[in-house]
Formats: structure tokens, sequence, C-alpha cells
């Protein structure tokens, strides 16, 4: 097994390289850049999903971690430099490092982000790293409990369903889960809104953040109660989809396992159903369940909160990348994609470890 996870780790570098050659491609043909959006600054015109860069904040760009994103292309850029400074123009192409070709660019990137050095935002005046350490927390809160909820509701019912397959129960249950998951968690979550969170009805759940504004002054049972009210909206919409897939492969793996002759035999042998259910059956069909929580967790924790962060506000992972995109703040766009698909990497070696460590018989290593 640690010739296997050696393997696996090398293979992280190849991958990880070529995820960012190919976003950092891609960005080169997107319009618009730092230096257009600061451009447009100066003329007036700017459009941004947050507060702007001041003076002040301009002074304290680290060039050097920050010298990725895309020219904007030459004649997009002489149109925002029209009526401007040309030293002006060209001391704001330097400072965000555009003065250099793109393969240059990138391979200082490149050079940074192997020390995790990933620069600092060009927006906010602050270090990449202190940005997703302090909005960490949210994405991790949802992504958490939401992960959480999902196994703890869907494993027992996928045992259930499974065997009671073919009744009532199954059909009406398998209707719920599938009408759930056809519903989009954003579309939801508006409707959760409009009907609970003052939108046109009811003014039960706040709608915006994990905690109140008094937050500080509450006892810990406040704090526990407040932190549970702000959760239940974000929470439901971002459930209302996620218990389909893990219930049907829970029941799909029971019901394969239940078929198999290990259990007809421990049937005849007198066995009570409970323990040959449990005592024998669910350690085998949990296999491919228990170990793909890792690979689960990472899923719901960077891509299922992008749109429910947003629409309640909530000062997470997911908002800071889309309003590092909306403002082309390529050091966050950058830097977490990095960090994003490094975590992603690690998570599924860790996934493979534990189909290992949960059944014995499974060898990777034996694999060509």
């Amino acid at each position: 097994m640690f010739a296997y996870i050696i393997r696996r780790l090398l293979l992280v570098i190849p991958t990880l390289f070529g995820i960012m050659v190919l976003n950092f491609a891609i960005v080169q043909a997107a319009p618009g850049g730092p230096v257009e959006q600061m451009l447009a600054e100066f003329r007036g015109n700017a459009v941004s999903a947050t507060a702007r860069i001041t003076g002040d904040s301009a002074d304290n760009v680290n060039v050097a971690g920050s010298s990725t994103g895309a020219d904007g292309g030459s004649e997009r850029q002489s149109r925002a430099t029209r009526g401007l400074d040309p030293e002006l123009v060209q001391d704001i192409t330097k400072l965000y490092g555009f003065d250099k070709p793109p393969f240059e660019r990138f391979i200082l990137m490149m050079k940074s982000y192997i020390t995790f050095d990933f620069g600092d935002s060009f927006f906010r005046d602050a270090r990449v790293v202190d940005l997703v350490v302090e909005k960490m927390p949210v994405s991790i809160s949802l992504g958490l409990w939401t992960t959480l909820i999902v196994y703890l509701v869907s494993i027992p019912l996928g045992i259930k369903k499974a065997v009671r397959d073919g009744t009532s129960f199954d059909v009406w249950t398998s209707g719920l889960i599938i009408v759930g998951y056809a519903i989009p968690g954003f579309l939801f979550a508006i409707l959760l809104v409009v009907i609970f969170a003052g939108g046109s009805y009811f003014d039960w759940f706040p709608l915006r953040g994990l905690v109140s504004d008094n937050f500080s002054s509450m006892n810990p049972l406040e704090k526990v109660i407040d932190y549970a009210w702000h959760l239940v909206l974000p929470l439901t919409a971002m459930l209302v989809g996620g218990f389909a897939t893990l219930t049907m492969l829970t029941k799909n793996s029971f019901l394969d396992e239940i078929n198999k002759q290990y259990v007809l035999t421990a049937r005849a042998k007198g066995l009570s159903e409970n323990r040959v259910l449990y005592g024998h059956v669910f350690r085998n069909a949990m296999l491919i369940i228990v170990a793909g929580f890792p690979s689960a967790f990472v899923g719901i924790l960077f891509t299922g909160a992008l749109l429910i962060e947003i629409i309640f506000s909530l000062d997470g992972l997911g908002l800071l990348g889309f309003e590092a995109v909306i403002n082309r703040d390529y050091p966050i766009i950058f830097g977490t994609l990095f960090v994003f698909t490094f975590l992603g990497l690690i998570l599924n070696i860790i996934g493979d470890v534990m189909y290992m460590i949960i059944d014995p018989r499974i060898d990777f290593e034996s694999r060509d």
C-alpha cells in the first residue's frame, strides 16, 4: 500500500500542473482584466461586485505574488486607455505584472505556488492565504453539516428501502427524493427567502450571515440557538437535492449483497434478520459509501455552496470566489483553484486508502 500511495502522490504533481495550465490558458481569452478594471476606475465607469480598490491599497499589491491573469487583448485595452496618461497606464500594467508575457507570468506564479505563496489580492489589500483562512469556517460549516445530515438520513433510508424493496414505502420515498433532486438548490433557496425570510410572507429566519451582530455578547446556549437559527434556510436549500444519490447507492449496494450466497447461508443457520443485515451485509455494502466520504465532502464544500452563499450573503469561499471572478481578482482565483484542486486530489488518495482499510481484500498495488 505504501508504494501505491507514493505513486499516487507523484501523480498529483502533473495533474495539478495540467489543471493550472488549462485554466490559465482559458483566462487569457476572457474579456477584461485587473488592468482594465483599474483603468475603468480612473475613467469612472467601473462595475464591481464588491467595494473597489483605493489609492492606498494599490500601493500594497504584491506584484511578484500576483503576476497572473489575462492580457485582455490589445484592442480592448486600447479602448480602456483612451484619455488617460500613458505613463499612468504603464505604471498600472507594471503594478499588476502584466508587463511580462503570459508564459513568464505563469512560470512565476507556479514558482510561488510551490511554496504556497499566493500573493496579495488585487482589490482587497490582503494576502490570499489570509482571505481563504478567514472565509474557510463558513464554507466548512455548511459543507460539514450538509454532509453529516445527508449521510445520517440517506444511509438508514437506503437500508430501509432495500429491505422493503418494491413496497409502497420504497415507491413513495423514491418519488420524493427524485423530485427533490430535480429541484435546483438555488431555485429552492430563492423560494425559501420569499416565503420564510421576509420576502413576501413570513419573516421567521434571518437572510444574512451565520450569526447575529450581537453574537459575541450571548451566553453559550443562546449562541448555539442563534447559530442553528441562521443555518436552517441555507442547509435546507443545500439538502433538498442531496439525498437521492447516496440513498439509491445505499439501497443498490444492500440489494446486491442481500442476494449473495453468504447471506442465504447466514439465514439458513438461523441468524436473526438484524444480525444478518448489520452483522454481515452492512460492512460489505457500506464499502463504497464510506470510502467515498472524502470526495463527497469536497464536492459539497467547494461546489454545492457557491450559489447558496451568494443568495444568503454568507461570507464564505463561494462568495469570495464569485466576487473574485467578477472583479478579475486573479490572485484569489488561481490561488483558491490551486488549493482546492490540491486538496481534492489528496482526498481522492485518502478515499482509496479507506477502501483498502475497510476491505483488506482490495489491493490497488496489484493492478498494472
